[in-house]
């Protein structure tokens, strides 16, 4: 036993474990997964149904995303696919509270990346920032599932993999207003493709089946506890890369470093001007 004690602590698990706690990483990740459900996927299955290529975007993206194939594929689509008269009954006044209400998602994303990293405050406009994200993070999932008609096997593989990997990478710097610095951000964004695609492999295993007896038992409502606890995963591999990137940045890099890219305040200037 206090052979590993002493490897846990030497890993960093310990205090690994007690930032997740701090950070009450898997109340992040319900909270994230709630609002992908309620606020996300109603946008992202409207924006679908506008797709011309097709319709079934985001029903694609999640059979793509849980692995899924045969009869557990089927059940999902046939709950998430949107009806034919989506767009005709979709008023702007609808579409404006979808997209209000995917903005509420990425403030919570944006929110956990601050509490990870604790940056300077930011200025009560980053909602632009949110809204680009958002629109960024459509238009990354409109191109995963494009890429299944058009490439297979290891290029795909190697293509999803490296526009996952920007996308996490880019992220965090944008919504943290670029106040840590790329180099930084990279050890997260590789942690968070890592525990997708351990994810991936693990839906495979258990949701793939799951999804099946819950469909037969439950109907749509069993479909949907799945897919939620799928979302839960996500959340959890979400806020838990982006932390396990710090505690690498700290362990390997300058324990006391701040992380930060804002330029310091030159002698002379005025003390009252904001410095991003």
């Amino acid at each position: 036993m206090n052979r590993v004690r002493t490897a846990w602590q030497r890993l960093g698990l310990a205090e690994l474990n007690r930032r997740g706690r701090e950070l009450e990483l898997l109340h992040r990740a319900m909270g994230f997964a709630t609002l992908a459900l309620v606020t996300l996927a109603p946008l992202l299955i409207v924006v679908a149904a506008a797709d011309p290529i097709g319709h079934g975007g985001f029903a694609l993206w999640l059979v793509d995303g849980m692995d899924l194939s045969g009869r557990s594929a089927r059940a999902l689509t046939d709950v998430f696919t949107p009806p034919r008269k989506v767009i005709g009954t979709t008023s702007a006044w609808s579409v404006a509270l979808l997209a209000l209400f995917g903005l509420s998602f990425a403030s919570s994303v944006q929110s956990g990346y601050e509490h990870v990293w604790r940056p300077a405050g930011a200025p009560w406009h980053r909602i632009w920032r949110q809204l680009i994200w958002l629109v960024m993070l459509m238009g990354y999932l409109y191109a995963q599932v494009q890429t299944r008609t058009v490439l297979a096997g290891t290029p795909r593989i190697l293509l999803s993999m490296t526009a996952g990997l920007l996308f996490f990478w880019w992220g965090p710097h944008f919504l943290l207003n670029r106040q840590v610095h790329w180099l930084y951000l990279l050890p997260g964004a590789l942690a968070t493709m890592a525990g997708l695609v351990g994810l991936r492999w693990f839906s495979y295993l258990v949701f793939t089946p799951l999804l099946v007896t819950n469909a037969v038992s439950y109907g749509p409502v069993g479909t949907v506890l799945v897919v939620e606890s799928w979302l839960v995963g996500v959340g959890f591999v979400l806020y838990g890369g982006a932390l396990v990137g710090r505690l690498l940045c700290e362990r390997f890099g300058d324990p006391d470093a701040s992380f930060r890219t804002e330029p310091e305040t030159p002698e002379g200037a005025d003390a009252g001007q904001d410095t991003v």
